[in-house]
């Protein structure tokens, strides 16, 4: 009896202390929780494409300067040695047409409606969308520049129409091979707003 009496109270000692374990873990984990859901509605109200409530909202950009903004992306296009046998000068000529000068034509398009492409970004006048695609190897090299005057920046119609050009450049040239990769698209430059940025 002494023995069974024994037993059961490190029994009973033993679930106390994993009961109290276990409700320090939880108490833990939720102050945790409460401090992550804090960060990220902190995070939210920084966001300035929401608005109090957290609902998807265009930035008003009203009381905002009009300054002459720039931007340039850049987008690669590798393709394989089947696709460069057929470059001629500074262009690849297939059925459809000249690829990279279609490309520039695409790519110019879609920089002008990059508002209908992109959820909340403003309407922007462009003044000026410059593509130019160089060749490098088996790469083929968009930089898409843009400018305007206005209120805002204009680095997603940089980034839009060198997009669509590298889109177009791969649709233009499957008909030879699909072994092509679009590596990159990134920002290089951007001035005109509160914070210029140029990639080294």
């Amino acid at each position: 009896m002494i023995a069974n009496a024994s037993a059961t109270e490190s029994i009973s000692v033993l679930i106390v202390a994993w009961d109290y374990r276990t409700l320090n873990d939880f108490a833990g984990c939720m102050f945790n929780i409460r401090h992550q859901l804090y960060d990220l509605k902190t995070a939210m109200n920084d966001f300035s494409h929401l608005d109090a409530q957290g609902n998807p909202a265009m930035v008003d950009v009203g009381a905002k300067a009009i300054t002459h903004r720039t931007a340039r992306a850049r987008s690669v296009v590798t393709l394989n040695e089947e696709i460069m046998r057929h470059l001629t000068g500074t262009d690849i000529q297939t059925k459809k047409g000249p690829v990279f000068q279609t490309a520039i034509i695409a790519g110019t398009m879609a920089a002008k409606r990059t508002d209908e492409l992109i959820p909340l970004c403003h309407s922007l006048g462009l003044e000026n969308c410059r593509i130019v695609i160089t060749t490098e190897g088996h790469d083929a090299i968009v930089e898409c520049r843009v400018s305007t005057q206005g209120k805002t920046g204009v680095e997603m119609e940089a980034l839009v129409g060198a997009s669509v050009a590298a889109l177009t450049i791969y649709d233009m040239c499957k008909a030879f091979s699909h072994d092509i990769v679009i590596r990159e698209t990134k920002l290089l430059e951007k001035t005109g707003g509160k914070r210029d940025f140029r990639r080294d």
